[in-house]
């Protein structure tokens, strides 16, 4: 029987944060009524994360590991893990668990109210009490980079605190692309162009550990992300008017006598029908 909860988590060096996660973990989880499993995606770590995972596994029952041979970044890890993953909801968590277990009931809370997608809103909260000013104004920027390039309605799309329904969004994740930190949005995008509803639940960031990644280090790689998903999701017009445009200039019917029916335009044309009223209103077709 498939559990009920699948939990995913990306992994690369987390051999001395991961304890502290998984005991988090196994003692919610304990609490619940329903199944769940832990996926560990081993990222090509060079540190003992899988073999502390192993160790793990002999007292977590649920816990599973998955490899990668090589570093293959973030998004890959966290596309590999949810692909391996057997539940109805799944949820996606950064190594450091960034919020209380019990959060995670709010995230499931609110696909049952009906949401596809629950994703974990940070706060809004002063510089003054930012762990460090440059992420802060790095983070502020990128946000609204998000909103001016994608036109993505949300507040919050980096914190690593998800939760969806696995069926509906498993073809958005087979189809993302980004291996690197521009997952979040990436994935947060294409369900948003789904049209399938993303509601964002607000929460305290739970600070296990000082912040590991340089935002402004990843930053010119994001921009070029987020050019990226912006001109992947307008492809497929931009297709169309190349098409259009070999096809030419549509033939011209206006010294004709009849009205031109479609079946009289070249096979290449669109599926578009023209009709035009050049002696007056058409006559009642039903009559």
């Amino acid at each position: 029987m498939n559990p009920y909860l699948s939990i995913v988590i990306p992994a690369y060096n987390e051999a001395a944060i991961l304890p502290v996660t998984l005991d988090c973990l196994r003692a919610f989880l304990m609490r619940q009524s329903f199944a769940a499993e832990v996926i560990i995606v081993d990222d090509g770590s060079t540190d003992d994360t899988g073999v502390l995972v192993g160790e793990w596994q002999r007292a977590f029952e649920s816990l599973r590991l998955v490899r990668n041979s090589v570093n293959l970044g973030k998004g890959a890890s966290i596309r590999r893990g949810i692909l391996a993953s057997c539940g109805e909801c799944v949820f996606v968590t950064d190594a450091d668990l960034p919020g209380r277990p019990e959060d995670i009931l709010r995230l499931l809370e609110a696909l049952r109210d009906g949401a596809a997608v629950a994703i974990a809103s940070r706060r809004p909260a002063p510089m003054s009490s930012a762990p460090s000013r440059s992420r802060f104004l790095a983070s502020v920027v990128y946000r609204t980079l998000v909103r001016a390039i994608l036109k993505l309605p949300l507040r919050d799309t980096q914190c690593g605190f998800k939760a969806f329904v696995r069926e509906p969004l498993l073809p958005v994740v087979e189809g993302l692309r980004l291996g690197g930190f521009s997952f979040d949005v990436e994935f947060l995008f294409a369900a948003w162009k789904r049209e399938l509803l993303i509601r964002e639940v607000e929460f305290d960031v739970v600070e296990r550990r000082a912040t590991r990644h340089a935002i402004l280090l990843q930053s010119p790689r994001m921009l070029m992300d987020l050019l990226r998903i912006r001109f992947a999701a307008a492809g497929p017009w931009r297709h169309a008017r190349r098409q259009i445009a070999e096809l030419g200039p549509l033939p011209d019917h206006s010294g004709d006598d009849v009205l031109a029916r479609d079946s009289d335009l070249p096979r290449r044309q669109l599926d578009f029908k023209l009709e035009v009223d050049r002696e007056g209103p058409l006559p009642n077709r039903e009559s």
